[in-house]
């Protein structure tokens, strides 16, 4: 059994809550990161080491304590989303679409960008101004297992990955999901900010807290029944950890509470008994149902609550000639919004995040809160050197 969305290209952004970024502070984010990356040229970093992962000391220092200087109205826009629908597009980041050079056909292509001489200043610059935007929402973070490691990923079709469940696909509907539903450290926001979309290619974004269950059925999803295995994204080698069983849904403080992990493309259901799986099925059902769909804008930016909402994308036909979709992305913790005791004990696959901004601010955060200790005392491993798994070739493609 697979719960997909079916291939609807029906928009819907009056379903979606909007914010506008003033002009004033849309231009303020792309001046300060124009600032940071030419301070940046000014001191002895390799243009290309500093671009590979974005988390070299000298960058987060500088958007760490300049963050603050942007108005406050972006750090508005920039709060979780407000409604049930767990989604909120925020507009008018000023883009212009010849400044950053043809839609790259990897990943790998658009990282080496931002670093070598002839495209280094637009495409580092774009990568800055996304890392301004996330730390006003809050912590941004990568994967050592995914995009080497990088903060702000790229997510565009490539070559040979058409028909994967994978931000790298294109022929193919990308399924609902969580980001990272197999990871307790997965983000609590998900940040995917536009480029180039000439195709009109949408978003699909589900929340749980407008689907409609018997209690029953919510009795049975949030009881741990099945694994959640780690993406394509992160290649191989999960099969050395043990696969616990994790609960779909949280519903303890009731329905309009409700938070969930949800990936059936890597979650083996027919592993599970048949009241389950029926169980399960109605909820794909209804997160079909209740379903919203965007088409992103150069200049706009989907913010999705990872923890209440799934996402995936429409098909398309890709051309591969440097006019195709590209988005950012960028995960992001919300140091007020600590994870459940019960999930602390996860080994994750041995998959470890990279989050030089934890490091960098204990008690100061970007919009003005402060971390809570966490009441189970659990903290996420320290982050280590990145090592790129060749033998697998983790990080090829992308799950988004």
């Amino acid at each position: 059994m697979k719960g997909v969305l079916s291939e609807r290209k029906t928009l819907h952004p009056q379903d979606i809550e909007r914010r506008e970024l003033p002009d004033a502070a849309g231009r303020a984010v792309r001046e300060l990161a124009r600032e940071i990356s030419t301070t940046l040229d000014a001191t002895p970093h390799d243009p290309a080491t500093l671009a590979a992962t974005l988390t070299d000391s000298a960058l987060i220092a500088q958007i760490d304590t300049r963050v603050g200087e942007l108005p406050a109205d972006v750090r508005r826009a920039m709060r979780p989303p407000a409604t049930a629908a767990g989604a909120t597009i925020v507009s008018r980041l000023p883009l212009t679409d010849d400044e950053f050079g043809p839609t790259p056909p990897s990943w790998r292509e658009a990282a080496e960008w931002s670093g070598t001489a002839a495209r280094r200043a637009n495409s580092l610059e774009l990568d800055i101004a996304m890392m301004l935007l996330a730390r006003s929402a809050g912590e941004p973070f990568g994967w050592q297992g995914q995009q080497g490691g990088r903060l702000v990923n790229n997510i565009l079709p490539s070559p040979g990955h058409e028909h994967e469940q994978s931000g790298a696909s294109s022929k193919t509907l990308l399924s609902p999901h969580s980001e990272d539903a197999f990871h307790p450290a997965r983000a609590n926001l998900l940040m995917l900010g536009c480029l180039r979309n000439p195709d009109s290619v949408g978003t699909t974004v589900s929340s749980v807290r407008r689907v409609q269950l018997t209690a029953d059925q919510r009795r049975l999803l949030s009881t741990p029944t099945l694994p959640i295995l780690p993406d394509v994204s992160y290649g191989t080698g999960h099969e050395r950890y043990s696969a616990p069983p994790l609960p779909t849904l949280w519903t303890a403080a009731g329905p309009d509470e409700t938070t969930l992990r949800y990936d059936p493309a890597y979650t083996p259901l027919d592993d599970a008994d048949s009241a389950f799986c029926a169980a399960y099925a109605t909820l794909a059902a209804e997160l079909e149902r209740v379903c919203v769909t965007a088409a992103l804008t150069p200049g706009e930016v989907l913010l999705v609550d990872n923890d209440v909402a799934v996402h995936g994308r429409v098909p398309f036909t890709a051309r591969y000639d440097g006019t195709d979709r590209w988005l950012k992305r960028v995960n992001i913790r919300l140091p007020e919004r600590p994870r459940r005791a019960e999930e602390a004990d996860e080994n994750g696959y041995g998959q470890r995040i990279v989050a030089p901004f934890r490091a960098a601010s204990t008690t100061a955060f970007a919009s003005g809160g402060v971390e809570p200790a966490r009441a189970d005392g659990h903290r996420e491993q320290t982050p280590v050197a990145i090592e790129r798994d060749t033998a697998h070739d983790r990080g090829s493609v992308e799950h988004s």
